[in-house]
């Protein structure tokens, strides 16, 4: 059964396995289901069980399966908006449990291309809520109301509005850190509106590897890859004489944190972390957003 406005599901994924066949298993399962599933994979090789799955499904026609060539959550989305079939995209995780409405409630909600939906997210330590507000809950409320930002992990867009705005700015690489926001605010500009639909829900796993997790963990890393997006975002964001205190503000507020002041000696590999970040979101500002310019081409093939 589809809905009454067909849908096209787009998941990025890179690393994941079982998670991942997991997920796309339970979206295939749902009464209402979505017209296509095309899952982006940005993995160099898989597990034997994980490929032959895949294989089968995309030969059956269950999903389509695109392999692409390294791993960038924006490029990931945007190729997924550029292959949809259908007038309304939900970008999804790859290590969720869907809602058995999912599918549906984000449906039902579009009313015209100007409306992005952001869907429920219900994290690994948020229990089952009967009722809860937005300023209490956030993305695991029950309250349906206009927003002004979303998660990445389930939200829907019309994909003619999407592109039209030059998709997701592919400058947020490596974990991709507020790549939304960026988005969110270029949606707003344009006159876009962002509807919260806690019917459009999901359970969030929050695998320990794969996704963003392949980067290490952002207190103890002394890889740029969790800071990057924050100061491009920055940038992005904030006019040329609120940078400077911005950045600041930035530095000082990834060292001051529980975890640091516990165990201090962890500084000095925060705030290299912080600094090549911030060089690297230096670079990619100076040669200007990585947006989608030229017409959306025919949805191509797997």
């Amino acid at each position: 059964m589809t809905p009454s406005r067909p849908i096209s599901i787009v998941i990025p994924t890179y690393g994941r396995e079982r998670t991942l066949t997991d997920t796309i298993d339970a979206l295939l399962r749902l009464d209402v289901a979505a017209a296509e599933i095309l899952v982006l994979d940005q993995t160099p090789g898989h597990e034997r069980h994980t490929e032959a799955l895949l294989r089968e499904w995309s030969d059956s026609g269950r999903i389509r399966w695109f392999r692409l060539s390294g791993p960038s959550i924006p490029e990931a989305m945007n190729r997924g908006l550029l292959e949809a079939s259908q007038d309304i995209v939900l970008f999804l995780d790859d290590d969720i449990v869907p809602f058995p409405g999912l599918v549906r409630a984000h449906a039902e909600m579009h009313g015209g291309e100007d409306e992005l939906v952001a869907g429920r997210v219900l994290q690994p330590w948020n229990v089952d809520i009967a009722s809860a507000t937005w300023e209490a809950m956030q993305f695991a409320s029950t309250e349906c109301r206009e927003i002004d930002r979303f998660m990445g992990g389930n939200f829907s867009v019309g994909r003619k509005a999407a592109l039209a705005i030059g998709g997701f700015d592919e400058n947020f690489v490596r974990v991709a850190y507020h790549f939304e926001r960026e988005f969110a605010d270029r949606w707003r500009a344009r006159g876009g509106r962002i509807l919260f639909c806690p019917a459009a829900a999901i359970r969030h796993l929050k695998a320990a590897s794969g996704g963003t997790r392949a980067y290490g963990f952002h207190l103890t890393t002394i890889s740029p890859a969790h800071a990057v997006g924050a100061y491009y975002y920055l940038l992005r964001s904030q006019p040329a004489a609120g940078r400077p205190r911005a950045f600041l503000a930035r530095w000082i507020g990834s060292v001051t944190t529980r975890h640091h002041l516990r165990r201090p000696w962890w500084i000095p590999v925060t705030l290299t972390a912080e600094l090549c970040g911030m060089l690297w979101a230096l670079g990619l500002f100076a040669r200007g957003p990585r947006l989608l310019s030229a017409p959306a081409p025919a949805p191509g093939t797997c």
